[in-house]
């Protein structure tokens, strides 16, 4: 009973937090956990903590009767510049552009796993999945007819309650399905609205939201005592549509979560150190709203229809390294991760107000062994900044130039763990 107080008293605060905003690899969290996150979000064979259900639900198996609950402050820098732009009468949109209006993200995040039996584990994981967040008090876009601050706000919250079974003593497979709850507002942006199949529901309609559900699947097991491997795939998750803003989002408002999966390999060279490789792949491009070029603008597919344009993504495939060392009464941990680019340098127009672009992370992460019933753990991340310039980016139809964007990021996390 008190163990389900304490989830409940959990849960509803993360369900209703404001300013839940990440970007890291593409729009994607680059870890789920604090002591994912101080590893460069390794976690497919490594499962740490209760929150190793949003990796790889197979590693609840071996987790054993655990409560994390823990929050992340995370901290972008992003903006744009657009040079070489020349509006018809000598206006221009030419200059630099700072989109920290808002600077300071919380997102929290809580898991929960009991072990049900020697073979069955069952648990469930609530956490920010992805999102993004840019804030003009200039507006970019002023030149083209825009007026006010111009800014977009995306936040994807996911609950999955998830099953593990152990088919023996070292290998497990686990299911989880993936409810998700997001929410979306876009302001500043009314020159596009001429081009829009609903020119009424393109901007400043407010906050939006929708949900839907998909679900993850996961296999992890130990080959031999030292080495460990994993696999996981997460469907699409298919959501409803954001009604509000039809004639901005492909598909009449449509904006589902894309496919991911990924493999993993953890090696314990010894009794203290181990180290983890993780490799992940993510379709934003099977997504319409995210992965449709802006060219198709002018091949008659207007926003907000069936093929209209988006932000023209590409896949990413992120690689992740990661070390944890046991020392005394403290877990010592480090990563690095790299990211291809789903920014094509052709797709930046739009994308200032989705600038994406970071590739790598550097993560330092530390738990103290509070005892037999407890631990603390802290992370911090680096998302190194990176520019993606434009080139052909601006069309002609808006005086033609290019628009440079860039994002770097520091996000620092706190978690408490109970174990029992």
């Amino acid at each position: 009973m008190r163990i389900r107080q304490i989830v409940q008293a959990a849960i509803l605060p993360v369900v209703l937090v404001p300013g839940l905003a990440l970007a890291t690899n593409g729009y994607f969290s680059h870890g789920f956990g604090v002591k994912s996150q101080g590893i460069a979000g390794v976690g497919i064979a490594l499962p740490q903590d209760a929150l190793a259900a949003a990796t790889n639900p197979a590693g609840t198996a071996f987790v054993g009767n655990r409560l994390d609950i823990g929050a992340t402050l995370f901290r972008p820098s992003r903006g744009a510049e657009i040079s070489g732009n020349n509006l018809p009468g000598g206006a221009t949109a030419n200059g630099s552009y700072d989109a920290n209006d808002t600077r300071n993200f919380l997102i929290p995040e809580i898991g929960y796993v009991r072990q049900l039996s020697p073979q069955l584990a069952a648990g469930v994981a609530v956490y920010g999945n992805g999102g993004m967040n840019t804030d003009y008090g200039s507006n970019p876009f002023r030149a083209f007819g825009a007026s006010g601050s111009a800014g977009i706000n995306l936040e994807q919250l996911f609950i999955s309650p998830s099953l593990a079974y152990k088919l023996n003593e070292n290998h497990a497979l686990g299911l989880a399905v993936n409810f998700a709850y997001q929410r979306f507002k876009a302001e500043g942006i009314g020159p596009f609205a001429g081009s829009s199949a609903a020119p009424d529901s393109l901007t400043n309609r407010g906050v939006d939201s929708s949900s839907g559900w998909g679900f993850r699947l996961g296999y992890t097991g130990k080959l031999t005592p030292e080495l460990s491997i994993g696999a996981t795939w997460a469907s699409k998750t298919r959501m409803g549509n954001f009604d509000k803003y039809k004639g901005l989002f492909a598909e009449d408002g449509g904006f589902d979560i894309p496919a991911n999966y990924g493999i993993g390999v953890a090696w314990q060279a010894n009794s203290a150190l181990t180290l983890a490789v993780d490799a992940q792949r993510i379709e934003y491009s099977d997504i319409k709203s995210v992965g449709t070029p802006i060219s198709t603008l002018f091949s008659g597919n207007l926003f907000g229809s069936s093929n209209g344009p988006g932000f023209g993504w590409k896949d990413v495939t992120v690689a992740k390294l990661g070390v944890s060392y046991e020392w005394r009464d403290w877990t010592w941990r480090a990563g690095y991760s790299h990211a291809s680019q789903p920014i094509p340098a052709d797709q930046t127009f739009l994308n200032i107000l989705a600038p994406g672009a970071i590739q790598d992370h550097l993560s330092l992460g530390a738990t103290w062994n509070l005892g037999k019933d407890g631990e603390m753990s802290l992370a911090y991340t680096h998302g190194f900044k990176k520019t993606v310039k434009g080139s052909g980016s601006i069309p002609a139809a808006y005086g033609g130039g290019e628009a440079d964007i860039h994002l770097s990021e520091d996000i620092l996390g706190i978690a408490y763990g109970w174990k029992f």
